[in-house]
């Protein structure tokens, strides 16, 4: 005999091609309203999807206004002799760097908003450059830091936070959905640690020796 999760599996996106086609790239990551036909089956079935997920243990995160759609954990609300299900959408942990340019970028995005000019926040590479580079340690070596911080932009349009414009070098356009991860809270906890962090680094510069230009 099939327990009601199993039976709800089976009979679901499993047995039911259509809403397949929507859980299966939520399930792979975030869905945009750009995909026109996947974004109109997502609202269209958006309940049979809630239901679905359920059983594995995720939320439907959608944002109409926004136009972004994806999947959260449930909150761990088990008491400690119940089974907890195993995670199917990971926990990330993230560099340093990595959150500050997350932070920069949510940061931009709010005074964009602000600013009522458009819908869009699409920023030149040397733009992001130039956010970081004041907050890293400065080192005698321009290239590698610029690598360096490539390297987190990089991760960031890996995690699905920026996109790079094709046909547009060196453009990336700061997704909304950053809106989503990134509240409030995260950053005023966030601010608290740059400033520590901030100080952290005049200390030890003050503390570099200054050179000599005796002969």
């Amino acid at each position: 005999m099939t327990s009601p999760a199993a039976s709800s599996v089976d009979t679901g996106a499993v047995g039911d091609p259509e809403l397949a086609r929507v859980v299966i790239p939520l399930l792979k990551g975030i869905v945009y309203r750009e995909d026109a036909a996947q974004w109109a089956a997502l609202l269209t079935l958006q309940g049979r999807v809630r239901d679905f997920i359920g059983v594995l243990g995720l939320m439907l995160m959608l944002d109409e206004t926004e136009g972004y759609a994806f999947l959260r954990a449930q909150a761990d609300t088990e008491e400690a002799n119940e089974l907890k299900l195993p995670r199917l959408v990971a926990r990330r942990p993230l560099s340093f760097p990595v959150s500050l340019l997350l932070a920069l970028l949510r940061k931009k995005l709010a005074e964009f908003d602000a600013s009522g000019s458009d819908t869009r926040l699409i920023l030149a590479r040397s733009d992001v450059v130039e956010l970081m580079r004041v907050f890293l340690p400065a080192g005698s070596n321009e290239t590698r830091l610029v690598d360096q911080i490539d390297t987190h932009i990089n991760k960031v349009a890996e995690l699905g936070f920026i996109r790079k414009l094709r046909g547009q070098d060196g453009m990336i356009e700061v997704q909304r959905i950053l809106k989503a991860f990134v509240d409030a809270q995260w950053l005023a906890q966030f601010d608290q640690n740059l400033a520590a962090y901030r100080e952290s680094l005049q200390t030890q510069a003050a503390m570099l020796p200054t050179g000599s230009n005796d002969e």
